[in-house]
């Protein structure tokens, strides 16, 4: 069997994909992890970043001697699993990309920043401060929820992916995008598609961003879909 990592997003974690990873065991062999901070994981000795989260998933594959993983990332999972592909290709087999938003500036970066304050979720939106809570312990969510913030800043002021990035992308990819995604806009989508020298697109019909509400079985089948084709290259449109 091939090797599919599998990359949560921001303030995510491996639990997230349970259900998804069951499901795709029958065809690779799946591995998941926390990102650092995450699912009550230790953090690292610096702040969330692109390349540090990008330097964890390296250090994994070589730690276990892996060679030229799949990737599949959910948001920001799929910025990490891009920035390995164009810094590091040759670990890289092939990539799948769901509800990634690749447009960032600081007014972008702000506003999503400002969602993600500790004590206002706990007063408007208890039920999902409870949810963050038993998802990276109690003790740390409001410190993944500050370091994500500050990341996210970060990256308003400094992309770590260029637009010219993605044309260097030789491994094949698959970028998807729910239809209900509020998140993610279809412009920004369609942008990284076009530079992506070997790609596809998808659109998954009545899908939000939120990961818990993709339809998981539909999701499967189109991880397993692309990995198992070999048609992954565009199209020349005349």
């Amino acid at each position: 069997m091939e090797h599919l990592i599998l990359l949560h997003g921001a303030i995510g974690s491996k639990q997230q994909f349970a259900s998804l990873q069951t499901l795709l065991s029958a065809h690779y062999h799946v591995h998941t992890f926390n990102f650092y901070g995450h699912g009550g994981d230790d953090f690292a000795d610096q702040p969330f970043s692109i390349p540090l989260f990008a330097e964890q998933v390296i250090n994994y594959i070589e730690s276990i001697d892996l060679q030229r993983v799949h990737i599949f990332g959910y948001s920001m999972g799929g910025y990490v699993a891009l920035y390995i592909a164009k810094h590091h290709p040759s670990m890289v087999q092939k990539i799948i990309t769901l509800g990634t938003k690749f447009y960032w500036d600081t007014h972008i970066a702000f506003k999503e920043a400002q969602q993600l304050q500790p004590t206002i979720i706990e007063q408007k939106i208890p039920a999902f401060a409870k949810v963050l809570q038993e998802r990276h312990t109690t003790h740390q969510w409001s410190n993944v929820l500050n370091q994500t913030a500050d990341m996210l800043i970060a990256m308003g002021e400094n992309n770590h992916l260029h637009e010219d990035d993605y044309a260097s992308i030789t491994s094949p990819v698959c970028v998807m995008l729910g239809d209900r995604d509020k998140m993610v806009t279809l412009q920004e989508t369609l942008n990284v598609y076009t530079k992506l020298p070997n790609a596809q697109m998808a659109m998954l019909p009545n899908t939000p961003h939120i990961i818990e509400q993709v339809n998981m079985g539909l999701l499967c089948y189109m991880i397993h879909h692309f990995i198992d084709t070999d048609k992954t290259k565009k199209p020349t449109l005349s």
